[in-house]
């Protein structure tokens, strides 16, 4: 069992009683969260997230999980630190890859039974709720759950126990002394590992070039209560994430000291109020309304609580900015709040729909102008340094974040005095246990998207014809031919994206003219095959249409024998 000789790919050895680690998503990148822990040739998978698409009619993108999926039988089981999308989201389109128990604590179980019930996977998914604090035995792993703060209820770090050493997988966290909903940060339990001895900190970078402390989830709500207020004409929305139960119980306050109705807009939004209220998160808070509750309401008297705050496409927001919601019209005298900052990547859908309301005589107002009105649910420079001093790790390993973070805090925690650091990249296979953390290898990774309702490869040939369409356009031509006689009929020829209107008749032209010339100087062989026909009228095809407007589009050709 201790020989060297194991392998997990041919140029992959190990022992087996290294503890390895292995990112599939959320490293050298913000979202698509997937971990694996091997020990003893088993597997551990913490996470399953998704980032999102805004292209090729990709909304969903998610990690290749070939490496473990063909590993499956030695997977024992998927933990799910919190409810997240860039970690949960994943789980529905991908767990019959993986066949494999799922454990999460009761909101996220919440979240995450919605999910598998969409997708009619609720009965045959073994997913078990794991109590706040909990712990489970997965041989040759022990897990304890850890009760940290974020922006959403019941985030959890994971004390990973094994004979080789505990990890401390911290998720994505924060230091907030007054979260306002779900527990505080579990300081005595990091400290009882820290001292008891830690292996590994496997923690959250997205913060780490801020300066100081993570501001407190409280100081929005004081903030926001003020802000509505001083809105005394029209609508106002609030867009933010609808996972931060806290900030949507704040928006509702702040309607109620305003004198206006709390109106929850978006399904995820919904959602998200339903599980909160199950598990007791929003007691005293009276039920929301809903859009199709205000039709008759004044317009000065309502607050719509909005999915949207990062711009995407289908969302609430997104379709009042370009005034196409079914019920939800928005014009001047109304006010938008953007109670979330951009995640990186957003920018250029946020600033559009900000121009479309502005467009609406429509007042934008964000986190980027006023102080105070959105707080970050990721630590801070001083808040990674408390996690440091409280479990004294003897390696740090950033994750989450985009190189130049994951770089940043290995610096930083060498410059506290950390033993040894390690930077990984999704695919990067790295074991903890030898004398100094190594990359011993990599293994297959990528991504993958959800193309309607089947995941394919995001870079498989079917999406890169798709970006080759977008990019120049195609062309379609029927030919009918009489090989024996070496003749043909006149071209059909369809162009989609290719020439403006007024402009498709001159190019057919050309191109009938090129595949003419072709077919002159084609030798006589060629007329007995009929894809050597096929293949010589689209090279003719891409030549014309290079020719006149400097592209190579795709080209179908289909022959008919006369």
């Amino acid at each position: 069992m201790n020989e060297i000789n194991n392998k997990i790919q041919d140029n992959i050895r190990y022992n087996p009683n290294d503890l390895l680690f292995l990112p599939l998503g959320g490293c050298n990148e913000i979202g698509m969260n997937l971990n694996l822990y091997g020990f003893q040739k088993k597997w551990l998978m913490v996470d399953c997230g998704i980032t999102f698409g805004d292209q090729l009619g990709i909304d969903i993108i998610m990690p290749d999980i070939s490496f473990i999926a063909e590993r499956r039988k030695d997977l024992i089981g998927l933990v799910i630190t919190h409810a997240h999308e860039d970690h949960v989201g994943a789980v529905p389109y991908l767990w019959e890859k993986l066949l494999c128990p799922v454990y999460a604590t009761p909101f996220t179980a919440r979240i995450l039974k919605a999910k598998l019930q969409e997708v009619g996977l609720l009965e045959k998914v073994p997913l078990f709720e794991i109590p706040l604090n909990g712990e489970i035995d997965l041989n040759p792993f022990k897990i304890n759950f850890i009760s940290l703060t974020h922006s959403i209820p019941e985030p959890n770090a994971l004390a990973i126990k094994t004979e080789a050493g505990t990890v401390i997988h911290t998720g994505d966290w924060k230091l907030d002394p007054d979260p306002l909903i779900g527990e505080m940060t579990d300081v005595q339990t990091l400290k009882n590992f820290g001292n008891e001895g830690v292996l590994a900190l496997v923690c959250d970078s997205t913060n780490v070039f801020v300066e100081g402390k993570t501001d407190s989830e409280s100081s929005v709500r004081k903030h926001l209560i003020k802000l509505v207020k001083e809105q005394t004409e029209g609508r106002v929305v609030i867009a933010c994430f609808a996972s931060n139960v806290a900030r949507l119980a704040s928006c509702a306050i702040a309607a109620q000291e305003a004198g206006r109705v709390p109106v929850l807009v978006g399904r995820s939004m919904i959602r998200m109020e339903k599980a909160a209220r199950e598990l007791g998160y929003l007691k005293g808070l009276p039920p929301f309304l809903t859009e199709d509750d205000i039709q008759n309401l004044d317009r000065n008297k309502i607050l719509l609580i909005s999915t949207g705050s990062q711009g995407e496409e289908r969302s609430a927001l997104a379709r009042m900015s370009s005034n196409e919601h079914p019920r939800l019209k928005l014009s001047a005298g109304d006010t938008v709040i953007f109670s979330a900052r951009m995640i990186p990547g957003n920018e250029i859908s946020v600033k559009g729909i900000q121009e479309q309301l502005i467009d609406l005589s429509v007042t934008v107002i964000h986190a980027d102008e006023i102080e105070g009105i959105h707080v970050s649910g990721h630590p801070a420079r001083e808040d990674l340094k408390d996690m440091y001093s409280w479990v004294q790790p003897k390696i740090v390993v950033p994750v989450h974040g985009e190189p130049a973070h994951l770089r940043e805090q290995a610096k930083y925690a060498q410059a506290l005095g950390v033993e040894k650091v390690i930077i990984p990249y999704n695919g990067s296979l790295i074991n903890l246990t030898s004398d100094k953390p190594t990359i011993i290898g990599e293994v297959s990774h990528g991504r993958l998207a959800l193309d309607g309702n089947i995941v394919v490869p995001l870079f498989s040939p079917q999406m890169r014809e798709r970006a080759k369409l977008m990019a120049t356009g195609v062309a379609f031509i029927t030919i009918v031919v009489k090989a024996e006689e070496q003749v043909y009929g006149q071209p059909r020829i369809t162009l989609l994206g290719i020439a403006e209107e007024g402009a498709e008749e001159a190019t057919a032209q050309a191109i009938e003219k090129q595949i003419e010339l072709a077919f002159e100087e084609m030798p006589i062989d060629f007329w007995k095959k009929e894809e050597m026909l096929s293949e010589t009228a689209r090279i003719a095809c891409r030549r014309a249409i290079n020719g006149l407007r400097g592209k190579k589009p795709l080209v179908s050709v289909h022959l008919i024998s006369a």
